[in-house]
Parts: C-alpha cells; sequence; structure tokens
C-alpha cells in the first residue's frame, strides 16, 4: 500500500485513534486480516468472524510488527476504531486508487473468472507493473485488500468481482471504479440464489453500468457470442468491444485447434493485425478466456503479437485449476477441484476427452471423478443428470460419483445414456474414491478430479499425488 499516516487513515475511514502515541506514524507494509501474515509495518484490520475474532489477536498483530490495528472497538494497541471494519477497509482501498490513478480492470462472469484474471495479470505484467486479485478473493473483503497492494508504481490493477445477488457487483464498482469492464458469460451457477439467468444478467450487468462514458475513458468488453453478455451493451455509457468466435467480433479466433497434449490453439484477429496462439492451458474453453484477456490487452495498447507470446507463454496462477500432474507412474491428475457449476464442468469433462486421446492411444483411460454442484436450486437433479450424460456422450471410461443425492444423479444420467456394469460407480466419500482409484489406476490413466469447493474433492487429487498437506488460496 502506498505510505498513509495513521491520521490520514482515521480521516479516510471515519475512525479515532486509540491508544496511538503519534498519529504522523505512517504504515509502510500491507494490511492484512490475518495476524499470522503481519509484517513490520502493517496494519491488521481485525474482523469478527463466525468462529474466531480478529479483536483478540490484536495484541499478537503489533507485538509481530503491525503499527496499528483497524478495530471496531478498543484493543489495548494502537488502533483506529471505526463503527464498521468491513466499510473502512473499502473506504481505505477507495482513496488509495483514487490517489494512485491507475487503470482498474474490473471482471465478472458466471465461469472462469479466476482462470480469465490469471491469464489477464500475465498478459498486463509484460506492459507495465499489474496487481491483481489472488486466488478467488473477489468480495467485498478480498477486492479492498487487493486494491490496497497497488502501490506507487502500479500502472495496470485487475480485479475479479463475485456476486451471489442483485447489487453485489454494485457495491464492489463503489469500492473500487474501474475504467474497463468485462463480462465473460452468464451460466448458471448459483442460479438457487438467483432465481434464473436473466437475474444473474441483471447482477452481471451492473459492472458494465459502473463504467465511465466513452468520452471519459469508459470501455466495456463483452462476449459476442453470450446473447445475454452482448446485450449488455444497452446498458452502458462505455465503449463496446465485443470478443469471441463470432464474425463481427472485434476481437476474435479463427482456426481453433487441438493440440496433441490437449492445450488449444487458434489464429488471434485484432484490430491491429493477426497472430498465432498456442495456450498452454488444457481445455477448449480456454479460448474464450483467452480471447477476453487479449480485448483488455488491446484496450491498454499492448500489440497483437505482444499479446500472442504473453497468451502463449501464461500458465495457471490459481491452485486447484485444472492443475495437471503426471506421476511417476505416468498417472496424470488433474485437480479442477477448487470449484464447479454446470457450465464449468461440462468444460473440465471436454478437457478430459482431449487429453485422453493420446493417452488412449497408449492404453491408458479416462477418469471423471465429480462430486456435487451446489446452489443450483430447483435445476440441481437436471443439471447433475446432464454432466453424467455428458460424461458417456464423450466416452470417458470410468465416471465416480462421490457423495450422496447430488451424485447419486451423476450416475443415474450416466446410467440412463448408457453407462452400465463398472463404467459408472457411485462411492460415498472422498476416501472412498481414493481407495477405489489407489486400487485401480494404472499408467497412461488421466484423472478428472472437480466438484463444488464446499465438498473439499480436492482431498482426493491431493491423497493420489500425496500432498495431502496442501490448502487452497481462499
Amino acid at each position: 500500500m502506498i505510505a498513509l499516516s495513521l491520521a490520514e487513515i482515521a480521516d479516510i475511514t471515519g475512525g479515532r485513534p486509540h491508544d496511538i502515541p503519534d498519529p504522523a506514524v505512517r504504515i509502510s507494509g500491507a494490511v492484512v486480516i490475518d495476524s499470522r501474515q503481519v509484517e513490520a509495518g502493517s496494519l491488521f484490520a481485525a474482523f469478527e468472524g463466525e468462529h474466531v475474532d480478529g479483536h483478540d489477536y490484536a495484541e499478537g498483530a503489533v507485538a509481530a510488527g503491525a503499527t496499528a490495528v483497524l478495530a471496531a472497538r478498543p484493543v489495548g494497541v494502537p488502533a483506529i476504531v471505526v463503527p464498521d471494519v468491513e466499510k473502512a477497509l473499502g473506504a481505505l482501498a477507495r482513496a488509495v486508487v483514487e490517489r494512485l490513478g491507475t487503470d482498474v480492470v474490473a471482471l465478472t462472469g458466471s465461469a472462469g473468472k479466476t482462470s480469465t484474471k490469471d491469464l489477464i495479470a500475465q498478459v498486463l505484467q509484460q506492459h507495465a507493473p499489474t496487481v491483481w486479485t489472488p486466488g478467488s478473493l473477489n468480495n467485498e473483503i478480498g477486492l479492498p485488500l487487493t486494491a490496497l497492494k497497488a502501490t506507487e508504481d502500479t500502472r495496470h490493477l485487475v480485479l475479479e468481482m463475485g456476486a451471489r445477488g442483485i447489487g453485489h457487483i454494485a457495491y464492489l464498482t463503489g469500492l473500487t471504479p474501474p475504467r474497463i469492464g468485462l463480462v465473460l458469460n452468464v451460466g448458471t451457477a448459483h442460479i438457487g440464489e438467483f432465481g434464473g439467468r436473466e437475474q444473474i444478467a441483471q447482477a452481471k450487468g451492473e459492472l458494465v453500468e459502473a463504467l465511465p462514458s466513452e468520452a471519459d475513458g469508459g470501455v466495456a468488453v463483452l462476449n459476442a457470442d453470450d446473447l445475454l453478455v452482448r446485450a449488455m451493451s444497452a446498458r452502458t455509457k462505455a465503449r463496446t468491444v465485443l470478443f469471441g468466435e463470432a464474425e463481427d467480433a472485434d476481437i476474435r479466433a479463427t482456426d481453433v485447434r487441438m493440440t496433441a497434449g490437449g492445450t488449444p490453439a487458434f489464429t488471434l484477429h485484432t484490430p491491429s493485425g493477426c497472430s498465432d496462439v498456442t495456450l498452454r492451458l488444457y481445455g477448449e474453453h480456454h479460448v474464450s478466456n483467452a480471447l477476453a484477456a487479449a480485448a483488455v490487452a488491446h484496450v491498454l495498447g499492448m500489440s497483437t503479437p505482444e499479446i500472442a507470446t504473453a497468451l502463449s507463454g501464461a500458465g495457471t496462477l490459481s491452485r486447484w485449476r485444472m492443475e495437471v500432474t503426471e506421476r511417476a507412474d505416468g498417472v496424470t491428475i488433474v485437480n479442477d477441484a477448487y470449484n464447479a457449476n454446470p457450465e464449468s464442468m461440462r468444460a473440465a469433462l471436454r478437457a478430459l476427452a482431449a487429453m485422453g486421446g493420446s493417452a488412449r492411444a497408449d492404453g491408458g483411460r479416462t477418469w471423471a471423478v465429480l462430486g456435487p454442484m451446489a446452489e443450483l436450486g430447483d435445476a440441481s437433479l437436471a443439471e447433475h443428470d446432464a454432466v453424467g450424460r455428458l460424461a458417456v456422450r464423450l466416452n470417458v471410461s470410468r465416471l465416480v460419483a462421490v457423495g450422496g443425492r447430488e451424485a447419486s444423479w451423476l450416475q443415474l444420467g450416466a446410467y440412463n445414456e448408457g453407462s452400465w456394469g463398472e463404467e459408472s460407480v457411485l462411492v460415498s466419500d472422498a476416501q472412498a474414491a481414493v481407495d477405489l482409484l489407489r486400487s485401480e489406476l494404472r499408467p497412461g490413466d488421466v484423472v478428472l478430479v472437480k466438484a463444488s469447493r464446499s465438498i473439499g474433492l480436492e482431498r482426493v487429487a491431493l491423497a493420489l499425488l500425496e500432498r495431502e498437506g496442501e490448502v487452497a488460496d481462499r
């Protein structure tokens, strides 16, 4: 964060200094909410959670080097006491971003947000100093924490924005007003909470409504291949840039193809030229994500060859999203267990099928170890059934459905599509899946592991890789 005095922070947040000998002392380190991440000069923001109250760790944070605490009550050490720590953190983020004048790029969508954000970050980093959302920290706390990492050198600030209801994205854009807004797609993630795709589109479109006008430099980057996203051009005063495979897209792909290793390649077209791209990411769905990243980079002044080179060199930054590891015995584990919705589940299965092409030539098999997709509401049965059926249509060798009711719907869909015998199996939990796989995997097999984050199915992938001690970026 840029250096600010405690007096300035108190003024920005509407707080009052408490037990602070010298209000002119500056915060020179990071703003953190975990006392274990405190470093010299930090500001520790004390949140009261469901199970842990950050105020209880205030003294330890200061002892570890924090200059002061942002707190809702006096804590016996130097603190700025505010009525609401979350709102104070947001106000601080907005003030810092406004002082820096950095280009803020915000993105949202039902699927692919984190992968696309990682691509944008890697491409823009080749252009100028860039700060971006780590992992999926895309909510009311994670977003300001990311913004507060920006410094005087930061040119680009890339922020992922999530939503669980109408008004959420409007609130986030108020914390860090974007100049460039990217909407990837409108799918069925969290449809049980929203009530329908139209409501999801309404929520996602809040991003383009928050952009400045075209005269003031605002740019809405929209998916030309998603009709609900394309229609958002009518909801913004910003200039619209379309990306996709549609012929009228400003940034588009032609000659899309899959390499022998299961990664996509294509020819990138922009208004300033064309260049070939071969991605290092697995799955054809990443073509759309790459085009979105290319559109943002084009808007920010990068040349087409520069964009193509950066995209071809980009990898996976966030863990457990199509994370591919080959074991010493030749078994390949695809850990995509961070989260799941119907769109991302279908994309992952198609990626597995593509990767399995070379595996089958060597006698290997494809395994889809799938768990429930959460928050689908009344659509849950149909969506799980459809995923099970797709696994059969893609000729996945073995489906292992993990869990209870929703998992049984996955297996039922596969069964009704013609998967009998041992082609599909229902197991009770992650450990049962691990036991099955350990007894049956053989060299050349490719195993996909995917489910909603709340299920914790990453334990299967980590057990198969003997890395059980790992934890996810939150």
